[in-house]
């Protein structure tokens, strides 16, 4: 079997713990025997090592962190090379920044005497990236000169988009155009497009929601970069407008007292609720009228893609890759970052209209369930990693 050591921060909640999970164990049965090393969760995250299942694949690193912490990070480097010389993989494929940094620094330490024909290649992906909304200029500035250092001992870049493709080559000149590929995200969407009638009546129930209730949800990490400010600020709009609508947001994280505080300000928090960290998402699509994302920036939005094969219409801010999910507005409607009123107009819009809702709906599950399957992520994987061997 071709050996794959597979390499990613952490497995918290959201599309790289996904992908990273799925590819470690779908790929056996086409030829690839995967480790999977992974870090430790940050404070409020929530984990995913419940979607584990195939037993001795994977092993957890604690000093992989998310943060910048030298002597965690030294150790998390010697223990990634002792895999290295343990394991030796066929190829080193690594997930999000601090995993793509220390994997790739170790695995050229490691090429430099594993010898010609035992040379590990090197592919890393970008599920996005954080060049745009994360840190200050100076930060910004320093993981832009890490990243182009790293594009030098890397085989093939993955960018999940288009959009993000163009814009780590474009606008960031990282790495070469030869080198990058674009694989979108892929998903056992089975659960979400199964989704019916009788299924939405249940997911209301389970949730204490009334039937003729206007739901608009929300699903993701409580942090700065999701500005939950913003799904607020529209909340507080559209209630305004429409007496009958209600508020779910799925997620937690340092932001939640905060964002509490802001829907009591409001006037809205009878009116919003905060459900935590659930692994039933599928009850939330179910029980929703339209997905509102207001983040500020994204690589590919998973919750958007989810709540679209749910038959869920989707509202968003047009920001990253989610012109790649929403690419017409026969799928889902866009408005501009920081733009309430136009948020909230399109919210309003679709909860007013049964009709157009469900024609939505209905085309954004047959958009998102042909471009975002398992099936087809594991294919283009495969193809991949065989070219890039042989």
């Amino acid at each position: 079997m071709t050996r794959v050591l597979r390499i990613i921060t952490r497995l918290n909640i959201g599309g790289p713990s996904i992908q990273a999970i799925a590819l470690s164990e779908r790929m056996r049965s086409r030829g690839f025997d995967t480790r999977l090393l992974h870090g430790s969760l940050g404070a409020g995250e929530g984990d995913m090592q419940y979607l584990l299942t195939a037993p001795g694949i994977a092993r957890q690193l604690r000093s992989l962190r998310r943060d910048i912490a030298p002597l965690h990070d030294a150790v998390a480097l010697a223990q990634v090379l002792d895999t290295l010389r343990d394991f030796r993989p066929n190829i080193v494929h690594t997930h999000m920044a601090k995993a793509g940094a220390i994997g790739r620094v170790a695995t050229a330490i490691y090429n430099r005497t594993a010898g010609r024909d035992a040379r590990a290649r090197v592919v890393h992906t970008y599920h996005g990236h954080v060049l745009e909304g994360y840190f200050s200029p100076a930060k910004t500035r320093a993981f832009l000169s890490v990243e182009r250092t790293l594009a030098r001992v890397t085989d093939r870049l993955i960018a999940i988009s288009p959009r993000i493709r163009k814009e780590l080559l474009d606008d960031y000149r990282i790495g070469r155009p030869e080198q990058y590929h674009v694989v979108p995200l892929g998903f056992d969407l089975d659960r979400l497009t199964s989704i019916g009638d009788a299924d939405r009546r249940a997911a209301r129930a389970a949730l204490g929601i009334p039937a003729e209730a206007a739901v608009v949800s929300t699903a993701g990490r409580l942090t700065a970069i999701k500005r939950y400010d913003l799904f607020l600020d529209t909340a507080r709009l559209v209630a305004d407008r429409h007496s009958e609508a209600l508020f779910l947001v799925a997620g937690d994280g340092e932001l939640r007292a905060a964002l509490e505080a802001q829907a009591r300000a409001n006037g809205i928090a009878d009116r919003v609720s905060f459900l935590g960290w659930r692994r039933d998402l599928d009850t939330l699509y179910a029980a929703s009228d339209v997905f509102l994302l207001t983040s500020r920036n994204e690589g590919t939005p998973v919750a958007l893609i989810e709540s679209l094969a749910a038959a869920v219409p989707g509202v968003s801010t047009d920001v990253g890759g989610v012109r790649d999910v929403i690419d017409s507005d026969r799928v889902g409607l866009l408005a501009p970052f920081g733009d309430a009123r136009a948020l909230a107009d399109h919210v309003q819009a679709l909860l007013a209209d049964r009709e157009h809702r469900r024609r939505m709906g209905e085309a954004g599950r047959q958009a998102v369930a042909s471009r975002y399957g398992l099936d087809r992520l594991i294919g283009d994987v495969e193809r991949l990693y065989r070219e890039l061997l042989h």
